[in-house]
């Protein structure tokens, strides 16, 4: 499989399950209508899981292109191979968003409230602070990108015996579980102030998904918003990287 085709798979199993559980939690009349913060971060967390292990031994499953141009800026990662992967990545996002619409087809005209069935594609500040919500998404970032190296790191040291098996369940497995965890952590921890995009594709791919699919009851896009989470989790990945790479793990 070519990567950037897995990361296009990675990116839609991503946003599937990721707004798809937002969309069980603010649609009306769902199964899960109000479940709460709780669900939707356990959700994202398992989501991101899940995008990781279906396409981590193809294409590394950055998913993201804050992680892609984080690793690019310590070495870590091709840069020629930069434009490829995060259009893989945001036309996984658009795909992943045309699929939570078609499951919650029935649901969109339910839901009266604009804002709820935006919230189902993507994010918006609690309250609209341009610099604190770019702070919010550099710090949530910096945080994903440190944290995604660093478990990397615990495989690596894993990896000593050919005969060992737990290096590669390690690497499979249990090491994009951590990840899970990881933004699960994110988004209980720092998620407050934005909703957490920390992925510029995961922001902006369902933006232009909500723009043009025909939802019924959908209001604005809020593009005078749309830089932040491109912005921030931009910078954040590279500060995240840099740091990792600097304290010499």
């Amino acid at each position: 499989m070519s990567p950037y085709l897995a990361e296009f798979i990675g990116t839609a199993i991503l946003i599937l399950l990721g707004n798809g559980v937002v969309a069980n939690v603010c649609l009306k009349k769902t199964k899960g209508n109000s479940a709460g913060w709780i669900v939707i971060a356990a959700g994202w967390g398992m989501a991101v899981a899940m995008g990781v292990i279906a396409v981590n031994h193809v294409s590394g499953a950055h998913l993201n292109p804050a992680v892609t141009i984080g690793l690019a800026a310590i070495g870590k990662f091709d840069v020629g191979l930069i434009p490829g992967y995060i259009g893989a990545q945001m036309l996984g996002a658009i795909a992943g968003s045309c699929l939570v619409w078609l499951t919650y087809l029935s649901h969109w005209k339910e839901t009266e409230d604009p804002g709820s069935i935006q919230a189902c594609f993507c994010t918006a500040p609690a309250i609209p602070h341009k610099l604190g919500n770019v702070l919010a998404e550099v710090i949530g970032t910096a945080m994903l990108v440190f944290g995604v190296l660093a478990i990397g790191t615990i495989k690596n040291e894993l990896e000593v015996d050919e005969t060992v098996t737990l290096a590669a369940f390690f690497g499979t497995a249990i090491a994009p579980m951590f990840v899970g965890l990881l933004v699960f952590a994110i988004g209980m921890s720092l998620g407050g102030p934005t909703g957490y995009a920390i992925n510029p594709a995961r922001d902006l791919g369902p933006r232009i998904a909500h723009a043009i699919l025909p939802i019924i009851g959908k209001g604005g896009n809020n593009w005078e918003y749309a830089w932040i989470p491109i912005v921030g989790p931009i910078v954040g990945g590279i500060i995240g990287a840099v740091a990792h790479n600097s304290l010499g793990f």
